[in-house]
């Protein structure tokens, strides 16, 4: 991670991303995505139907994410400010994390979520982080095998 200083860009950046997770859309993307039991057959079913609500919520939520995870990527948004703050997307990407070779494959699209990916697999802190969100997915989705179990 970066040990430049983060900047008031930086902050105010931040403090946009967090302003737009407010909007009213983006909070049912986030409810629909943060209770569907994160099993393959589940998300496959929703990317699927392109035309469904649910799907546009599951690609509005893994969209902004791999949005705000390329701007630390490329250096618009400090790496250390964004790994204390963004705790919300290594979520977002843990809970994909297991069909996301199937998900690149079905959807003809191998840079499906690449950024993301990059930010939580790119540090030994960061893995570590994956690892722990895992654990507390697991935990809360025990034995749910369908959408919003």
């Amino acid at each position: 991670m970066s040990n430049l200083q983060p900047t008031y860009h930086d902050a105010e950046l931040l403090l946009k991303l967090y302003d737009l997770r407010r909007e009213p859309v983006m909070r049912e993307a986030r409810a629909f995505y943060a209770n569907l039991a994160p099993t393959e057959e589940n998300f496959l079913s929703v990317v699927a139907n392109p035309t469904s609500k649910e799907s546009s919520y599951v690609r509005q939520v893994v969209g902004y994410w791999e949005m705000a995870a390329a701007l630390v990527v490329h250096g618009a948004l400090n790496a250390r400010l964004a790994f204390d703050t963004l705790q919300e997307m290594y979520f977002v990407y843990v809970k994909i994390k297991p069909f996301l070779p199937t998900l690149r494959e079905k959807t003809n699209s191998p840079d499906f979520l690449a950024n993301m990916e990059k930010l939580a697999e790119g540090t030994q802190e960061s893995r570590e982080r994956v690892a722990r969100v895992q654990a507390r997915i697991a935990a809360r989705f025990a034995g749910a095998t369908k959408t919003n179990a």
